[in-house]
């Protein structure tokens, strides 16, 4: 099974976001090299990490995108049994950090790539794989800025990240904040002559709590996540050096998860309402008293019809009959709403092994997806 051995080869690239993907995409293109593939790789500001773009068949029509990110997330502080950065086969399962997430999808559509290059195509097969997809969707935004000036773009997309190889046609959208609260330092024995910070970010995660419950109550509801409405949660706080300082800065990182009935611009502007109000009234006591919030990241949420084209196409290559919802987020909006592709997500495994100590596959979700992988080359042979 070729799908095996290139994700053995996938596997032992330790493509932790903060690390180079440049070993693991010169192995794809020495891959790929010989296909007659259109290769084009998009260097980042640092030359260490790239998006590779390639196109196997005809170059003056458009044909059908996968996508999927060549980073992982980090392995320490996980107690695995098995060696991250190496395939290990057992009982059906495949185990490493990213055959879950993502690099089985990868694997297949590598191998999709090179079966197709021997086919007469009448439809382009694109691939795209990107970089730092883990820490918000970062790598492939250079990507799509160059699909914007193409002659052609794919009809349909399809993100590989992981869904049992069912068809998930929506993700919320995410908007990652961080803010600074700002006091005024003093001895502790004098307390209250100071403003302490984490008093001050105590106050605003209480506002940040009322604003979840004001939308779990009456804001929007979608059926199809497991969780039907948009979240608030902070992620992060940090303040204070010893006890008996009175801190002046107190940090939060914090998220909103919005469904694609929620506008996120909206709550964020409730959220800077209450840090303003909490703030002014911390200036009678402390002149410079501020909460300051900026936008870390974001990305928007897929809500893709699901009588659209690219569901029915997508369905007709798996078999499936539903379709469904995901919890967490890809490049699919970002696809979608700056480029007009339609995108659905589809792809081997479940993302309840992904970011986990022992991560895996099972060898029957691969066998799955080259399945379906199969059906689309034979629909680009026949034009779609």
């Amino acid at each position: 099974m070729k799908t095996l051995e290139i994700l053995d080869r996938l596997i032992a690239f330790d493509t932790v976001s903060h690390r180079s993907n440049l070993g693991l995409l010169d192995y794809v293109h020495d891959l790929l090299k010989d296909t007659g593939a259109e290769l084009t790789l998009i260097k980042d500001k640092t030359g260490t990490k790239a998006n590779l773009y390639a196109t196997i068949g005809p170059r003056d029509c458009a044909g059908v995108l996968l996508s999927g990110h060549t980073d992982v997330v980090p392995v320490e502080g996980q107690n695995w049994t098995v060696p991250p950065f190496a395939l290990t086969q057992k009982d059906g399962l495949l185990y490493g950090r990213g055959t879950a997430d993502m690099k089985g999808f990868l694997a297949s559509a590598l191998s999709c790539a090179l079966i197709a290059s021997g086919k007469p195509l009448k439809k382009p097969l694109h691939l795209a794989l990107s970089h730092d997809e883990e820490i918000g969707c970062i790598g492939v935004r250079s990507l799509i800025d160059m699909l914007k000036d193409a002659p052609f773009r794919p009809l349909f997309c399809i993100i590989g990240e992981p869904t049992g190889m069912a068809v998930a046609t929506g993700h919320k959208g995410k908007m990652a904040l961080h803010a600074d609260c700002i006091g005024k330092e003093a001895h502790s024995a004098l307390a209250p002559t100071g403003l302490n910070a984490i008093h001050l970010a105590a106050d605003f995660v209480t506002e940040l709590r009322n604003i979840q419950a004001e939308i779990v109550a009456s804001y929007e509801k979608d059926a199809d996540y497991d969780v039907p409405y948009t979240t608030v949660h902070v992620g992060k706080i940090n303040g204070g050096l010893v006890v008996n300082i009175v801190p002046n800065l107190c940090t939060l990182d914090f998220e909103i998860r919005n469904i694609a009935q929620d506008d996120p611009a909206l709550i964020l502007a409730q959220m800077h309402h209450a840090a303003k109000r909490i703030a002014d009234n911390a200036r009678a006591h402390a002149p410079d008293a501020a909460i300051n919030i900026t936008t870390a990241f974001t990305y928007p949420g897929l809500n893709t019809p699901t009588n659209a084209d690219v569901v029915s196409f997508v369905k007709s290559l798996t078999g499936a009959n539903g379709t469904i919802k995901v919890a967490f987020g890809t490049e699919g909006g970002l696809f979608d709403k700056n480029l007009d592709i339609p995108t659905v997500v589809c792809g081997p495994g479940s993302m309840t092994q992904g970011h986990k100590p022992d991560e895996y596959v099972s060898f029957d979700q691969l066998e799955k997806c080259d399945a379906a992988l199969g059906v689309l080359v034979d629909r680009l042979v026949a034009g779609l």
